[in-house]
């Protein structure tokens, strides 16, 4: 069965399998926390929504970074602390986020939090508090 048919929701941004790279700023801003920090942003984060965070990707590799997927163009609405990166576009920047298929082999990618059509962002004021606790403090949001 097609799951774009039985679950029309599934944003077009989402392949079909595997994964694929999107750019920033379109479909999605991302907010990108690195290694054990990320891991503890995420379990604080999905804890708070009661595991209806909205989209965060993560990597098995590498740095072991998560993905916090806002809604487009809003990322950079908030000051975020040192090593926590917004990935948006503008300022001439691009930035491109692997985002893997909702089932299926996805390596080196995964889910740690599906979108869903009630939730099909995370909350940034939500992330920055978050971030903001877990990471350290920086100042004002904006």
């Amino acid at each position: 069965m097609n799951e774009r048919i039985a679950a029309p929701w599934i944003p077009t941004w989402i392949p079909a399998t595997g994964h694929s790279l999107r750019l920033a700023g379109i479909h999605f801003d991302a907010v990108r926390v690195r290694g054990a920090a990320g891991e503890r942003v995420a379990s604080e984060l999905i804890s708070a929504t009661y595991f209806a965070a909205g989209p965060v990707v993560q990597e098995f590799v590498g740095e072991r970074s998560m993905y916090f997927l806002l809604p487009p163009q809003t990322a950079s609405a908030f000051r975020w602390p040192s090593g926590v990166r917004a990935l948006t576009r503008g300022d001439s920047t691009l930035a491109y986020v692997g985002v893997p298929a909702l089932a299926g082999m996805t390596w080196p990618l995964g889910w740690r939090s599906e979108p869903s059509e009630r939730v099909p962002f995370v909350a940034g004021e939500l992330l920055w508090d978050v971030v903001t606790q877990v990471v350290g403090r920086v100042g004002a949001r904006r």
